[in-house]
């Protein structure tokens, strides 16, 4: 048996708990974690009685009142100490409405509130009492699962999946953050409860989603997500991704394995939530733009361009931040193809400077995102594509050196304009900063105030404007 961890906060409440007579164990995440030997920073702390009380008394014992957080409705307090986040609930029964995943709730024993936990793997408790501290209560043989590295329900899992269907959700990404396995009763109960997901908030399936999308392999949680019937129910975009069509004796590549190959590839490089939503949608839009053509095959043309749009509609119905992380993802979805068009032994230099401008700040990520996205399986191509992308690497490196267009600024504003030539806000002068920008790009002019104010002039009395200095 592992000893219990040296540990300031429970060795506090243990002695807090035994002022009160009240029994007091801390049980779930962090007790499975002592024997994985994760790091684990939350604490949960159940006790036969008020868990509000108890919480009270331990934060005046670490003089953190006043950072106590308390839910009255739920009977669970928060208590943030040192990198401590400890939650203290009394212990308690549950009992399931048919049309929502919140319980009722009443007082209960600690068997009660063991038999109400997810998995048999976060059922264990460890008592924090004076007559027999750090003793292991596992009722459910979740050591034995911890062991045989499995995802399995304390109770009946049909009804454990029907009643709060997010835990199918939570069963995906604990098989994929602790790379266990769910057990085949289990999973056919998630199978069969897929439709229940419906009655749980987008919000609290999407934190499950991004926890998954933030796991060291991504692509596998997904993948079970679809095979067990939940993906479909609150992300049929993804899932319509799924499949080969074979037409003439031509087949596509199945675009949902190549997509999470790209994902699982870039998630060994990043840990950057929005780049790797930016893999999982890149070729979001390939089902929409599937054509046959009897002499090239398959095309997906535009694919880009209607998977930037799409972005916007998935962000907002998922409850996605809509700010500058869609934005980000929006872009890089739209410029993905474009750096392949650069590995072409001749390049212009007005290419590169419209990559670099349009890229801006994330030319280094969309490159990471591009080399992700070659999955052939001849590795000679791959070698040979990853040898290209260095070399448009490199070209982007003496682009920005000489022409400054990462994060660009226009030399002139169009209050700049205005003043030259003494007009009002008018089409006139976004012609002209227009002008300015393409000739920049195109290398006529360099990015630079004074030969852009050459051009304004000239472009000022092209529209019949004068020049007032």
């Amino acid at each position: 048996m592992k000893e219990i961890p040296d540990n300031i906060v429970l060795q506090t409440v243990s002695e807090v708990a035994l002022k009160l007579q009240k029994p007091v164990y801390v049980i779930g995440g962090w007790v499975r974690d002592i024997f994985l030997d994760r790091p684990s920073s939350d604490i949960d702390i159940v006790v036969v009685g008020s868990g509000i009380e108890l919480a009270a008394l331990v934060a005046e014992r670490f003089e953190r009142r006043r950072f106590l957080k308390v839910y009255k409705n739920f009977g669970t307090a928060m208590l943030n100490y040192q990198n401590y986040e400890i939650e203290f609930v009394g212990a308690r029964k549950e009992s399931y409405r048919e049309d929502s995943r919140k319980p009722i709730v009443e007082d209960g024993t600690l068997a009660d509130d063991i038999k109400r936990r997810d998995f048999t793997i976060n059922a264990m408790a460890i008592s924090l009492n004076k007559k027999d501290y750090g003793t292991l209560i596992d009722l459910y043989g979740g050591m034995e699962d911890l062991e045989a590295r499995i995802i399995k329900t304390p109770l009946d899992p049909d009804v454990t999946y029907s009643d709060d269907p997010l835990r199918m959700m939570r069963a995906v990404r604990f098989a994929v953050q602790l790379d266990f396995e769910i057990e085949k009763k289990s999973f056919e109960a998630i199978r069969n409860n897929a439709h229940r997901l419906s009655i749980v908030s987008i919000e609290r399936v999407m934190d499950e989603f991004n926890k998954i999308m933030l796991s060291d392999t991504p692509g596998k949680g997904i993948r079970i997500l679809r095979s067990a019937g939940l993906l479909k129910h609150f992300f049929p975009e993804l899932e319509a991704l799924y499949g080969v069509e074979v037409m003439d004796s031509k087949a596509h590549k199945d675009n949902f394995y190549h997509t999470l190959q790209v994902l699982d590839k870039l998630a060994q490089r990043t840990n950057d939530l929005w780049l790797r939503w930016a893999a999982l949608l890149h070729d979001i839009a390939k089902p929409q733009t599937k054509r046959f053509d009897k002499e090239a095959g398959w095309t997906f043309h535009g694919h880009e361009f209607v998977g930037q749009k799409m972005v916007k509609r998935i962000f907002k119905r998922l409850k996605l931040p809509m700010n500058e992380k869609m934005r980000y993802v929006q872009k890089l979805v739209l410029l993905h193809l474009r750096p392949i068009a650069l590995t072409e032994e001749i390049v212009t230099d007005s290419a590169l400077r419209r990559l670099l401008f349009e890229a801006g700040e994330d030319i280094d990520d969309l490159m990471m995102l591009c080399e992700a996205d070659i999955t052939s399986g001849n590795p000679d191509k791959v070698k040979r594509f990853l040898a290209n992308f260095e070399m448009v690497r490199t070209k982007l490196r003496q682009t920005e050196e000489k022409d400054r267009l990462r994060n660009w600024q226009p030399p002139l504003s169009g209050e700049d304009i205005m003043n030259a030539f003494g007009i009002p806000p008018s089409k006139e002068v976004g012609l002209i900063k227009t002008a300015i920008r393409e000739a920049i790009l195109d290398g006529e002019i360099k990015n630079d105030r004074e030969e852009a104010l050459v051009l304004m002039k000239e472009e000022g009395k092209k529209l019949g404007l004068t020049f007032k200095g």
